[in-house]
């Protein structure tokens, strides 16, 4: 199967030189590259949200896959989707669905579902594409859509992926596909926002689903950072960082009505602790003490 572009020529631009050339001024090629585990990114139009993506992934260490989790706005669909085969086409070219990982993340999982229709037109994932193609153009991906289950479903989900990530073997990296507070003014926005932010970079994803419910902040994607969160905190964090924050109003200089957008990364931890923290849970879980494959460069 193939997924065309939805939103070429509306999001971003549809001829693939003014596309590379507007991301070109969006990224930073010379800024230090972090090993993280995950990270959150807007997925607006690139006019308003694409330099908060460029300033994020530019600081991205690439492996060859990106599991990218976005929120339904269609409403098509099943409600936790995942697409397991096919390519997914943009201006940019084709980018192929990782089937091996994708299948095991569906086979441990007992919210998601195989389905290609709330993909169809959804543009959460879309939009992160070009971004991902213009730095790797050979990336896979596992495509993830999420609509409303509740925050035990999320957190649940994101230990799933987890441990298909860590089952699999694969470098990975995770993508959280969301917008900050909609249509509101500008400093009332910021307030919200720093709210959720604040819960994210703290790695507390029941503080991030209390607040959004008892703040009424409308982040779109507040499914998918649980997921991110909840996931990274499997596979191993040093901490959270926010890289780049604005608002559509510093786009269009009407700050009465702005939509926020927030790059946030969660960095990885080294590979030796990486190692230690898998051979203790495998110890606890299964009483085995398990052996590297090889030595990391800090136990040579």
């Amino acid at each position: 199967m193939i997924r065309e572009a939805a939103v070429a020529g509306q999001f971003y631009p549809e001829r693939p030189y003014e596309l590379s050339s507007m991301i070109k001024k969006m990224v930073d090629e010379h800024v230090a590259k972090e090993d993280i585990v995950g990270l959150i990114a807007p997925h607006a139009g690139y006019e308003y949200s694409g330099a908060v993506t460029g300033a994020t992934l530019s600081r991205v260490k690439f492996k060859d896959t990106f599991i990218i989790i976005g929120p339904n706005h269609t409403g098509a669909g099943k409600p936790l989707s995942i697409m397991t085969e096919g390519v997914w086409r943009t201006p940019l070219g084709d980018t192929e669905i990782d089937s091996a990982l994708a299948k095991k993340i569906l086979e441990s999982s007992k919210y998601l579902q195989e389905d290609s229709l709330a993909h169809e037109d959804e543009h959460s994932i879309e939009v992160q594409l070009p971004f991902l193609q213009y730095f790797k153009s050979n990336i896979k991906i596992v495509p993830i859509i999420l609509s409303y289950a509740g925050g035990e479903a999320y957190k649940a989900i994101g230990k799933e992926i987890a441990r298909a990530i860590k089952e699999s073997g694969k470098e990975v990296v995770i993508i959280a596909s969301s917008d900050m507070t909609h249509y509101e003014p500008q400093e009332y926005a910021r307030e919200q926002d720093t709210q959720a932010i604040d819960a994210i970079l703290a790695l507390d994803e029941d503080l991030l689903l209390k607040r959004v419910k008892g703040l009424d902040i409308s982040m779109c994607g507040y499914a998918p950072a649980v997921c991110l969160v909840s996931a990274a905190k499997e596979l191993g964090t040093q901490g959270a960082k926010l890289i780049k924050y604005q608002t559509s109003g510093d786009t269009t200089g009407d700050y009465s009505s702005v939509v926020g957008y927030a790059g946030i990364v969660i960095n990885g931890i080294s590979p030796l602790a990486k190692l230690a923290k898998e051979t203790i849970e495998t110890y606890i879980m299964e009483g085995k003490v398990i052996k590297p494959k090889e030595l990391v460069p800090e136990m040579r």
